[in-house]
C-alpha cells in the first residue's frame, strides 16, 4: 500500500541534544544560524505533497543555503544527513555525516554519528566502510547502549553481505512484459494454481482523489499462448476511488482476500457498501459464474483497530497469513506475520503471531505461503541480511515447527529493500516488483528462475467440471482431498455453482483420496497417487455425479486391501467413513456393496475373495452404526471386468496392462430400488 507517514514533531535526536547542550553553535555566521533554525521547524509547517508527511525537502533547501554561508557548520551537516535519511537518500546522508566528522570528529560525546554513518553506509552497500564505522563507534567511551546492542546485528549483516557478494546466486530477472507493466507502478502479484491468471496492484492517476490524485486498483491478466495479455481492471464493486491492494487469490481463482483502507476523514469510511474496524482491514469477495460479489469485511476476529495488510491464503483455503502492525515508533512501524484459520462456521479465528524465530522487533512483511502448504516466503528488516529488507524462506516441519529462516542471498537480495515475492505453483519461477532500470516506468513486475535450494515442493493442479451424469447440468459439488496415509483433510473446496468448474492443488509426494459430494447425488470417489507423477503438470478430469434415483454402480477408489486378502487397510478408513456419512445423510436408501477382481488367477478363488471383501466393507458400515438391513454384500469375482481380456490383449505397455487390472480390481456400491 502507499506508505502513510505520521505527522510528528521533528526532534533530531542527537543534533538537538548537542545544540542545546552547548553555549553556542560551531559557526558565528548569523544568517547560517537563522537558516538552520528555520530548517528545524519547516518540515512540520508544510506537507510533502507526494509522501503526505513532513516536508524534509524544504528543510534541505534551507540547510543547503546555511552551508553556503558556512561550509564548516557541522550541525547543519548532521541535520541535513538526518533529513536525507528520512527521504531515503542514503548516499547524500553519508556525505553529510562524513563532512561533520571531518570538520569535528569529536562533536558528540557518545560518538553517535559513527552509528548513523554505519547505518547509511549499509544502505548503499558499502559494507567494508560500515564495518570500520561500527568498530569506531564500539570503541567510544559513552556510547548509547541500545545502539551498541544494534551494532552486533549490523556487524553480522555486513559480514554476511560481504560473503554473499563473493558467492552470488544465479539471478537473471526478466520483465514480465507490456501486457502487465505500464508507466504506472505495478506490484503485489498473486497467481492461480494453474499459472494462467495473475492479479496485481497498480497505482493509477485518479482526479477524484484529493491532493495526490492517485490510488490503487486491481488488474487481471491471462496467460495465453505463452504471453501475458493486456491486463483489465477488476469491476467497480471491487475497485473503488479508495485504495485496494495486496491481493491474495484462491487456488481456483474464485475467492479473493485483499486490503482496503479507510479514507482520511477518520470515520472508518472504506467506500460504498463497506465497513471496517479501523485503519486498513482485510476484505473478502467470491466469484460466482462471471460476477464478483460485493466485498465484505473478513468474517471473524482477524481485523482489529490496528493495521492489517498483505494477506496470503493457503491453497486449501483454510489458513491465512497476513501482516499486522504491532507498534509504531515515529515513522518506523513494527509489523509481524500473523496466522488465522478458517473455522467450521465459516469465520476466521483470532490471529496469532508466528514464533520469534520468524518475527523480530523490526518489520516483517510481504508474506507468501506456497501452494505446497509448508513453504513460507517473507521479507524482513530484522534478520541478518544485506542491510535493507531481505527475502527469506522458512519451511513447516513435520513436528509443526518452522525451520530457521534462510536468506535468499545476493543478488536476489541487495542493500535495497526487496519484498513482494511470488513463487509459481510448480516452484521453479519467482515473481517480484522492482523499479530497476530498463522497465516501463516506476515499479514493474519481473520474474526469474528460483535457485534449487529455495524451491518449494512442486505442486500440480487438478481441474474439470462437476455435472449431472444424466442431464449434463453443471453442479456446485464440494471437494474433499484427503491424505491417504494420515487420513488428514488436505483440501476443502467447491465447484462454481453456475459453471460447475473447479480447480484444486495436488502437492507431490503424497497419495490422495478425493471425494465429491452434492445433495441428491451419490458421492464421487477418485484416487491420486502423486508419489510418482510421471512429469505431469496438471490433471484434468470431469466429475459425473450420479443421482440417487439411479442404480448405476459407484466406484470406491480409495478402499484398499492387503494382497489376496479381505483385510481392510487403515488407509481405507477415510473413504469408508465418507460412505457412513453418506448413508447417515440419506437414511431411507439401501445399498449393495459389490466386490470385483481382475481376471488373473482361479475364477472360484476370485469369487470367494471378492465376496469376502464386500463383506468386510459391510461389517465396517454396520460396526459404525448403519442398520444391517440397509446394506447387502455381494461378490462378482472376475465376471464384470471394466477392461475385458480381449481388450487386454491389445495392450503392449506393461504399465497400461497393470493399470487395466487395477481398474478391474475394485469395490463399488449401488443404490437398491
Amino acid at each position: 500500500m502507499i506508505k502513510k507517514y505520521l505527522i510528528f514533531s521533528v526532534v533530531i535526536l542527537f543534533v538537538s541534544s548537542i545544540v542545546h547542550g552547548q553555549l553556542r553553535y560551531s559557526t558565528s555566521n548569523k544568517k547560517a544560524i537563522k537558516l538552520f533554525e528555520q530548517a528545524q521547524q519547516v518540515p512540520n509547517l508544510t506537507i510533502d505533497p507526494y509522501m503526505r508527511g513532513p516536508n524534509f525537502s524544504e528543510g534541505l533547501k534551507l540547510l543547503s543555503k546555511a552551508l553556503e554561508k558556512d561550509p564548516n557548520f557541522w550541525e547543519a551537516h548532521l541535520l541535513a544527513a538526518q533529513y536525507e535519511e528520512y527521504k531515503r537518500n542514503f548516499s547524500a546522508a553519508v556525505d553529510h555525516y562524513e563532512s561533520a566528522l571531518r570538520i569535528n570528529p569529536h562533536h558528540s560525546a557518545t560518538g553517535s554519528t559513527y552509528y548513523y554513518l554505519a547505518n547509511s553506509l549499509m544502505k548503499i552497500g558499502e559494507y567494508t566502510k560500515a564495518l570500520k564505522a561500527i568498530s569506531i563507534y564500539q570503541q567510544q567511551r559513552n556510547p548509547n547502549q541500545d545502539f551498541i546492542n544494534a551494532t552486533y546485528a549490523m556487524r553480522a549483516s555486513c559480514e554476511f553481505a560481504i560473503e554473499s557478494k563473493k558467492n552470488p546466486k544465479k539471478f537473471n530477472p526478466q520483465n514480465i512484459g507490456p501486457g502487465i507493466n505500464t508507466k504506472d507502478p505495478e506490484y503485489f502479484p498473486t497467481i492461480t494454481v494453474d499459472g494462467k491468471t495473475i492479479l496485481f496492484t497498480r497505482r493509477i492517476v485518479d482526479s477524484r482523489v484529493p491532493g495526490i490524485q492517485q490510488q490503487e486498483d486491481f488488474y487481471v491478466s491471462q496467460y495465453i499462448d505463452g504471453v501475458w495479455q493486456k491486463a483489465e481492471a477488476m469491476p467497480e464493486n471491487i475497485n473503488t476511488v479508495l485504495n485496494e491492494g495486496a491481493p491474495t487469490i484462491a487456488a481456483d481463482g474464485r475467492s479473493l482476500i485483499f486490503v482496503a483502507c479507510a479514507d482520511q476523514t477518520g470515520a472508518n469510511n472504506y467506500g460504498s457498501n463497506r465497513t471496517g474496524k479501523g485503519s486498513c482491514d482485510l476484505f473478502y469477495t467470491k466469484k460466482i459464474g462471471s460476477n464478483w460479489l460485493n466485498p465484505k469485511n473478513l468474517a471473524g476476529s482477524v481485523n482489529t483497530f490496528n493495521w492489517e495488510s498483505q494477506p496470503s491464503l493457503s491453497a486449501d483455503g483454510k489458513t491465512l497469513y497476513f501482516i499486522r502492525r504491532v507498534s509504531q515508533k515515529g515513522d518506523s512501524p513494527n509489523t509481524d506475520i500473523f496466522v488465522t484459520t478458517l473455522q467450521e462456521n465459516g469465520t476466521w479465528s483470532a490471529a496469532i503471531p508466528l514464533p520469534n524465530s520468524i518475527n523480530t522487533p523490526m518489520q516483517e512483511e510481504s508474506v507468501l505461503i506456497h501452494p505446497d502448504g509448508k513453504t513460507l516466503y517473507f521479507a524482513s528488516k530484522g534478520h541478518i541480511g544485506m542491510g535493507g529488507s531481505d527475502i527469506f524462506v522458512t519451511r513447516l516441519q513435520e513436528n509443526g515447527q518452522w525451520s530457521k529462516p534462510e536468506n535468499l542471498g545476493y543478488p536476489i537480495n541487495t542493500e535495497f529493500d526487496e519484498n513482494s515475492l511470488l513463487v509459481s505453483p510448480e516452484g521453479d519461477i519467482a515473481f517480484f516488483a522492482s523499479d530497476r532500470s530498463g522497465g516501463y516506468g516506476g515499479l514493474d513486475i519481473y520474474y526469474f528462475e528460483l535457485p534449487e535450494e529455495f524451491k518449494p515442493t512442486r505442486t500440480l493442479y487438478f481441474d474439470g467440471i462437476v455435472f449431472d451424469a444424466l442431464t449434463k447440468k453443471p453442479l456446485g459439488g464440494k471437494f474433499q482431498l484427503i491424505d491417504v496415509s494420515s487420513g488428514k483433510e488436505i483440501i476443502l473446496s467447491e465447484a462454481d455453482k453456475i459453471t460447475g468448474e473447479f480447480m484444486v492443488t495436488l502437492p507431490l509426494n503424497r497419495e490422495y483420496a478425493l471425494n465429491v459430494t452434492y445433495p441428491g447425488y451419490t458421492f464421487f470417489s477418485q484416487n491420486f497417487n502423486m508419489t510418482n507423477p510421471d512429469n505431469l503438470t496438471s490433471v484434468h478430469m470431469d466429475v459425473p455425479m450420479i443421482p440417487l434415483s439411479s442404480d448405476e454402480p459407484v466406484r470406491l477408489d480409495n478402499i484398499f486391501f492387503d494382497l489376496n486378502s479381505a483385510l481392510l487397510r487403515p488407509s481405507s478408513y477415510a473413504e469408508l467413513n465418507k460412505l457412513v456419512e453418506f448413508m447417515t445423510s440419506n437414511p431411507t436408501i439401501r445399498i449393495e456393496i459389490g466386490g470385483h477382481t481382475d481376471t488373473r488367477g482361479d475364477a472360484k478363488e476370485n469369487m470367494t475373495l471378492s465376496t469376502n471383501r464386500a463383506k468386510a466393507v459391510y461389517s465396517y458400515l454396520v460396526d459404525k452404526g448403519i442398520d444391517p438391513n440397509r446394506v447387502e454384500a455381494k461378490g462378482y469375482g472376475e465376471s464384470k471386468p471394466v477392461v475385458t481380456d480381449q481388450e487386454l490383449t491389445q495392450l503392449t505397455n506393461e504399465k497400461e496392462i497393470e493399470k487395466a487390472h487395477q481398474l478391474n480390481r475394485r469395490t463399488e456400491y449401488r443404490i437398491l430400488k
